[in-house]
């Protein structure tokens, strides 16, 4: 049997559990469902909506209705009864509704628009939600693919040894090689077995951790077509991917939001020098004086409230500064949302364009490494060369196959963390990334 035989079967094998494996989109949407962090950003975001009509209720009518009821006992005398006293007893209810609406009120304006602002960047949070969990899910998910691709690299480097060590014995044992030879095929045996044991463990840990974000242990994930084409990133330059993530990433433009909602914040305190301005009205009813229980007496009023405020202990003045500070520290955070934006830009751009050069290069590599391994084994053949360059063949082609395994899937992820810097990544991205498997 032929090295690259082997490792079809194993690869068929594997193949053949196809049709019950999972493949990236099925473990995003299973994360939407499943994961906490993702959960508790979309909890934040309802919370978070909230806030506009909490704003918006300062600019509306407020009503409330007041009342009481009390029994009063008790007794009188004086000059009109002398020698006597007269007990009184009686109830006293009283209701009143009570309407007030602002008529200029600042403080109120400038939280309802505040809480526009609040509101608009905590939906722009949730969508970067919603890559986070996009890039976390692609990253579990092709570090699985790249511990099963080790693994089966291994098990057929395994198979190849198990060969090569049969070779040796049996030239051993017709008196054309040493044992040299057999003991340095077992040596390798022995080592590519330690190996297979990490590879299994590698390959546990990183499902459980795909399970961790989706809540279900995975089988076999849908890999990678054979000899699939990775396109270079479009835009071409680096320059505009980082202009891009600039203006449009959205940590960025959900720290936007938050300067100036830091900013308004400014003018509310400022407000609180401002004099205030109500239309007020009311509807009572107080039944039960004293000096007429039986009387009923309704009232009606309208009017309006002014209130202008003239010293508060320099608590508002303090508000203010506090303001502007904090209205600055959002702007420097904004400048630092920026640079990391425009960074992690960087970072994926240069990570995809020397992703591309390394899958190339390893290709490349791959031929010549196969070539090499046929090389020496016809060599061991004919006595040219000897067991350990055939065992030392063998491992670097597998080695390079496995690297060039490693390499294409993080190009892949780089793309996606280029996009997720400049903000355009959507599931869309993900689902072009998905056609890219195997067919299921």
């Amino acid at each position: 049997m032929r090295i690259t035989q082997s490792a079809l079967i194993l690869a068929s094998a594997l193949m053949a559990m196809q049709a019950h494996a999972t493949d990236l989109l099925q473990a995003y949407r299973d994360a939407q469902v499943y994961d906490s962090q993702f959960a508790g950003a979309l909890a934040s975001r309802e919370a978070n909506r909230e806030k506009s009509a909490q704003g918006l209720a300062g600019l509306l009518p407020q009503v409330a209705i007041t009342g009481n009821s009390n029994r009063i006992e008790g007794s009188s005398s004086g000059t009109a009864f002398p020698g006597q006293s007269r007990d009184i007893g009686y109830t006293s209810t009283t209701m009143q509704l009570q309407l007030q609406q602002p008529i200029y009120r600042p403080v109120n304006f400038n939280n309802y628009e505040q809480s526009k602002l609040q509101v608009a960047a905590g939906e722009v949070q949730f969508e970067q939600a919603k890559i986070d969990l996009a890039l976390r899910v692609a990253q579990a998910y092709f570090d699985v693919l790249a511990a099963q691709d080790a693994l089966i690299f291994i098990n057929a480097q395994k198979l190849a040894i198990t060969e090569q060590l049969a070779s040796a014995k049996r030239n051993f044992e017709v008196g054309t090689a040493t044992i040299t030879d057999t003991h340095e095929a077992q040596s390798r045996f022995d080592l590519t077995m330690a190996q297979e044991i990490a590879t299994q463990n590698d390959l546990e840990v990183k499902r459980n951790l795909l399970a961790q974000i989706t809540g279900k242990l995975p089988g076999t994930l849908t890999g990678l077509r054979q000899r699939v084409r990775l396109s270079p990133p479009e835009p071409s330059t680096m320059t505009k991917w980082v202009e891009s993530a600039e203006v449009s990433n959205f940590s960025v433009v959900s720290q936007s939001f938050l300067a100036e909602a830091a900013k308004l914040d400014i003018e509310r305190a400022r407000s609180g020098h401002k004099p205030t301005l109500d239309a007020v009205a009311s509807y009572g009813q107080n039944k039960g004086l004293a000096y007429a229980p039986q009387l009923t007496i309704t009232t009606t009023t309208i009017g309006v409230q002014f209130n202008v405020p003239v010293f508060s202990g320099g608590a508002t003045s303090s508000q203010v500064r506090q303001a502007v500070s904090a209205e600055a520290k959002a702007r420097a955070d904004l400048e630092t949302a920026r640079r990391n934006a425009a960074q992690s830009a960087r970072t994926a751009f240069l990570g995809v364009q020397n992703g591309l050069s390394q899958v190339k290069a390893l290709e490349a590599a791959e031929v010549s490494s196969n070539s090499a391994l046929e090389s020496n084994r016809l060599g061991y053949e004919v006595g040219v060369r000897i067991n350990i360059d055939v065992l030392n063949a063998q491992q670097q082609l597998y080695s390079t196959r496995r690297d060039l395994a490693k390499a294409r899937y993080d190009t892949l992820v780089n793309g996606l963390k280029l996009k997720a810097a400049a903000g355009t990544l959507t599931e869309a991205d993900l689902a072009a990334l998905n056609a890219l498997l195997e067919e299921r």
